[in-house]
């Protein structure tokens, strides 16, 4: 039995549809049951870090878990608490799911937020890997709302560039760290197979409309505005700032062959991703 956290999200998600689709059992960990939707023959459970009994339950029986951070500056000890319950189940592999640049300096406060998991794993003596993706195609979905609108989409990291990467790919190597021998011990930095701009995915997603796509810089006053007006901490809000400004200095422009590695294949690139979620993009 493989339990799945962060079920419901980006990665969670999909990661259930490869497992269901191989046929491995797999449980889904998620706040509120009711409204996950999972595969056919994946068992939903409740469970939520902040009620350690609930997540002690649903580690009842598991050999494998995959480790979703709850990515956060008051999140610190959350993985540590859930990989000392893995332990204490009896689960004999942790995939953790963590983020390119974990542990840079240059990061800021960001750069740490994943530090105290995967530092947990390392000394779990369980069998681990770490996977430290890159910025996710699927993160310009948040896009479609101006490009509806015919509106400008936001720049936040200037000509900053990123391996961006389908978050498909991401799910296949955790089940593949998941399933298959051969990758304790070791930190996947999962990348696209090419550098991108803001402006360059832009004009990906205006090619594959085949109307334009244009962009607007935003400053970092003026961001910070809009996370604290979306609810935001100031903490939180700095760590997002710190991060944008890591991009836009050229701290993530880094490319590297681990999904061809682990996949014996090259990684999607963000057209085939855009191609593939263009009903998100289209006017109705």
């Amino acid at each position: 039995m493989i339990l799945v956290t962060g079920a419901t999200g980006t990665i969670g998600s999909e990661l259930l549809r490869q497992l269901a689709a191989r046929g491995e059992k797999a449980r889904a960990l998620t706040r509120d049951p009711a409204r996950a939707r999972v595969p056919a023959g994946v068992e939903v459970v409740r469970g939520d870090h902040h009620e350690p009994a609930s997540v002690e339950a649903a580690l009842s029986g598991v050999s494998a878990l995959f480790a979703v951070g709850v990515l956060g500056p008051g999140d610190a000890d959350a993985d540590a608490a859930l990989v000392a319950a893995a332990r204490a189940a009896g689960v004999r592999r942790v995939v953790k799911l963590s983020a390119i640049g974990t542990g840079d300096p240059a990061l800021g406060p960001v750069g740490t937020w994943h530090l105290g998991g995967e530092q947990a794993v390392r000394a779990s003596e369980l069998e681990w890997t770490i996977l430290r993706p890159s910025s996710f195609a699927s993160n310009t979905l948040s896009w479609a709302e101006a490009i509806h609108s015919g509106n400008p989409v936001s720049n936040m990291t200037g000509t900053g560039t990123q391996g961006v990467i389908d978050p498909r790919d991401v799910s296949e190597v955790a089940a593949e760290a998941l399933l298959a021998p051969g990758h304790t011990g070791r930190v996947y930095t999962l990348t696209g197979p090419e550098l991108l701009t803001t402006q360059d995915q832009a004009a990906t997603l205006a090619e594959i409309l085949g109307r334009p796509v244009t962009t607007a810089d935003v400053p970092p006053d003026a961001l910070r505005e809009q996370f604290l007006r979306a609810g935001m901490s100031e903490t939180y809000a700095e760590g997002v700032l710190a991060g944008t400004a890591y991009v836009r200095k050229g701290g993530n422009a880094v490319l590297t062959e681990d999904v061809r590695q682990v996949l014996d294949r090259a990684p999607r690139t963000y057209a085939r991703w855009a191609r593939d979620h263009r009903e998100a993009f289209a006017r109705d």
